[in-house]
């Protein structure tokens, strides 16, 4: 796995069958949370056969407003795709935040997105990975 830190948010992309998976490290605040918004809708544009995105928010460090706004749009968006949305391994500040604002079952039902009847397991053999760069045209590397 490459990752290509180019700011306070990167995102590592894990592609399998069916599935997409999204690893989240850094901040999710009002300076990056519109780069998320833009790599899930990048997602949703290149994978047609999608029926489960995952969000893994283990190495998430602050999330404010901005973030939390995101994470509803997100939820929109891939309701609409007809696409599951699953956050896991949330940090008990995110958990926090998201029991405060009420939020918290409407983003991590089950119900969260599509009303498939079952999602394919990943399969490591047939994935593909990419880190996602932070802002579009930075050169940096691990």
């Amino acid at each position: 796995m490459t990752n290509l830190p180019s700011g306070p948010l990167h995102l590592t992309r894990l592609d399998t069958p069916y599935t997409t998976r999204l690893e989240l490290r850094g901040e999710l605040d009002h300076y990056c949370a519109d780069l998320l918004l833009a790599a899930v809708e990048r997602v949703l544009a290149d994978r047609a056969d999608l029926r489960d995105l995952h969000l893994q928010c283990a190495g998430l460090t602050a999330v404010d407003s901005v973030g939390l706004s995101v994470l509803l749009m997100i939820r929109r968006r891939t309701g609409t795709a007809d696409v599951r949305l699953h956050i896991e391994k949330r940090p008990l500040r995110l958990d926090r935040l998201l029991e405060l604002t009420g939020t918290l079952g409407y983003l991590t039902t089950p119900e969260a997105g599509a009303q498939h009847t079952s999602s394919t397991p990943e399969r490591r053999s047939a994935a593909s990975e990419e880190a996602i760069s932070a802002r579009p045209g930075t050169t940096d590397s691990v």
